[in-house]
Order: C-alpha cells, then structure tokens, then sequence
C-alpha cells in the first residue's frame, strides 16, 4: 500500500521543490482509479454542481451533497490526501457556523482538510477552524462562488492594484493558518512570488507551472466536458469520446440483436424444456 499523504508529507514535497498533483473527484470508482494512478491530493469540489449534477455555477451545491459525494471518495483514497469543499454560504454567515459545517465535513467523510473560498474576508474563519484541529485550503484569485460579484468566470489579480489584493490575499490566509491555497486564474508572475513568499503550499489551476502544484477536474483532462473548457484544461485523453463510440456500439448492438451472445448468458440451467412447459401450462 501506498504511504499516505498527509500535511507533512506534502510540505516535505514543497521544501524538496516537488511538484504536488491534484484532481476533482465526486465518487468511489474514479477515486480508486486516481488512487492507482498515485495522484497526491484529492479534491471533492463543489464543482460537482456543474459537473454531476448539471448547473451553470457551484452556488446551488449544499452541504448535505458535499457529504454524500465526499464519503464515496474517501472510501476509495486510502493514500491520497483528501480536501473537502466548504459549499456557498455554508461558512460566510459566521465563525460559529463554519467551525460547525467544517466539522461536518471531517466528520461525516473522513476526509483530510477542508476548503473555503476567500482571502482577507474569512480569516477569521480559517483561523477558528485550523484551532479545531481542522487543516484547512484557502482559495483566492478567480473563487467560482464569488462569479456573480465578479460578472463571470475571469481572470484576477491583473494590474498593480489587482495583483496587490491577491498578494495580501495569499499573506492573510497564510497568517490565518491556511497550509494550503488555490492560486485560480492569476498572472504567472503573481503566483510565483506568492508560492515564494508564503509558508504554505500552493496549488495552481491558471496559475502557471510556478506554483508547488496543479489541480484540475478530472472531466476536464479527460475530455468528458460537454462545455467549453477554460484556456487551462488540457486534455491528456479523450476518454469522452471513447464513452460515447461505446455508447454508440451498445446501443447497434442491442438493436441488432448481436448483444448479449450467447458468452454473455446462462446457457446451463437446472431447469429443462419439459419443466418449463409445465411452467406455462400451470399459468393458464
């Protein structure tokens, strides 16, 4: 079995100068097979809004799913590190009720730590629930709970006073007690001299190679997106179209009548021919 990341581990990559690998999940199959792929951290995005149950934004998930999806994760990740999304407004009305939902999160999934969206406006919040013991993931830059304020998904931190609330973003989270941050659509730059100046671990999606290491959905690299995808998404198969020529084949054969075949059936039974003619003149 593999050893399991956990926080020191993963600050032990960061001080090493390795790259740390991260993707979405949101159920048990495909956490076992990024599991075996040995993939570092885990994700259970609130992203699942838009990418398993359908949505334009993530502001319709609720904690109750969160729970529901990340428990399924879990169970596949014995040696993956797995970060739970803290969905909108399950943190933003108050200390108490973060501390609260973050325990939930922990609690009721067994995961590892806990993500929530922000920069100086929710210190607080990550400072109450790092002193409950709880790890805890900043995200600032491009937060997709934040797309109406910002009039869509768009890139941060460009211009000097742009770059420099993103940069006293990335400090107060850190100062907060957040070991690790998503960098989200922010210059190469910017995200350089955070990943430099900031004791905790981040985590860039648009955010350029510089960071201590990459996140992306895992639809989104495998080409199973049926939206366009955002400038940073490359795809290192095309597993969607694999899928639906599957799909494809499935649906000529049943229709045609060549699936199943007989490999596919039962063919040795207990019951004989005359056995089950009585059947259907008892039915009568």
């Amino acid at each position: 079995m593999a050893i399991k990341n956990t926080v020191t581990t993963l600050f032990e990559m960061k001080e090493r100068g390795e790259k740390i690998s991260q993707l979405t999940c949101y159920d048990y199959t495909t956490a076992c097979l990024i599991e075996k792929a040995g993939i570092n951290t885990v994700l259970v995005g609130d992203s699942l809004g838009m990418t398993m149950q359908g949505y334009d934004t993530t502001l319709p998930v609720t904690m109750e799913e969160m729970i529901v999806y990340g428990r399924s994760v879990v169970r596949g990740c014995p040696s993956a590190f797995v970060i739970m999304d803290m969905p909108f407004m399950s943190y933003q009305c108050s200390v108490d009720e973060a501390v609260r939902n973050a325990g939930r999160l922990i609690k009721e999934t067994n995961a590892n730590a806990v993500k929530l969206e922000g920069g100086a406006t929710v210190v607080e919040q990550i400072r109450a629930i790092s002193g409950a013991g709880i790890p805890v993931c900043a995200h600032i830059g491009m937060t997709p709970q934040s797309v109406n304020a910002f009039g869509g998904f768009k890139v941060q931190g460009k211009g000097e006073e742009n770059a420099r609330k993103v940069f006293e973003d990335a400090i107060a989270v850190c100062e907060a007690g957040a070991f690790m941050c998503v960098l989200e659509c922010i210059p190469p730059k910017l995200a350089s001299l955070i990943s430099s100046k900031v004791n905790m671990i981040t985590i860039g999606i648009g955010a350029s190679s510089n960071c201590d290491g990459q996140v992306l959905v895992y639809q989104d690299m495998l080409g199973m997106s049926q939206k366009i995808a955002p400038k940073f998404a490359k795809v290192f198969a095309n597993v969607g179209d694999i899928m639906v020529q599957a799909f494809k084949d499935y649906d000529e054969e049943v229709k045609n009548m060549t699936y199943p075949a007989e490999c596919h059936t039962y063919v040795k039974s207990d019951c004989d021919d005359e056995f089950l003619a009585k059947l259907v003149n008892e039915s009568k």
